[in-house]
């Protein structure tokens, strides 16, 4: 599934959900969550796995924060994410794999466009 087939997904199930029909069937059988703590200004945060989901990636709020760039210190806005797994479904190489591509992603959305 690409993310553009994600993004089809995510626009139907939320034009189900502004018009209220959104039912426990639309939502069943997930096997990963992205929880957005940040709209309610989360800073960091460990997210919990709800069975039957294998995964769920917490993202945080951007704050503005001091960060080294080339031996100076700069500001920069930071967002910290925070991916919690089943280590019995799921090895941490590829977590840890799936962490640096959205990591890539929200720092250049130009990759989620161009799927690559």
């Amino acid at each position: 599934m690409s993310y553009a087939d994600i993004e089809i997904g995510l626009t139907e199930l939320g034009k189900k959900a502004r018009d209220g029909n959104l039912a426990i069937e639309d939502m069943d059988g997930g096997t990963f969550t992205v929880s957005n703590g940040g709209v309610f200004g989360s800073m960091f945060g460990t997210p919990i796995i709800n069975l039957p989901q294998s995964a769920i990636l917490g993202m945080h709020a951007i704050q503005q924060r001091p960060v080294a760039l080339n031996g100076n210190v700069v500001i920069r806005p930071m967002m910290y994410i925070a991916l919690t797994y089943d280590h019995r479904l799921i090895d941490g190489r590829e977590a840890v794999t799936f962490l640096k591509r959205v990591k890539s992603a929200v720092e250049d959305p130009a990759l989620l466009l161009l799927d690559i």
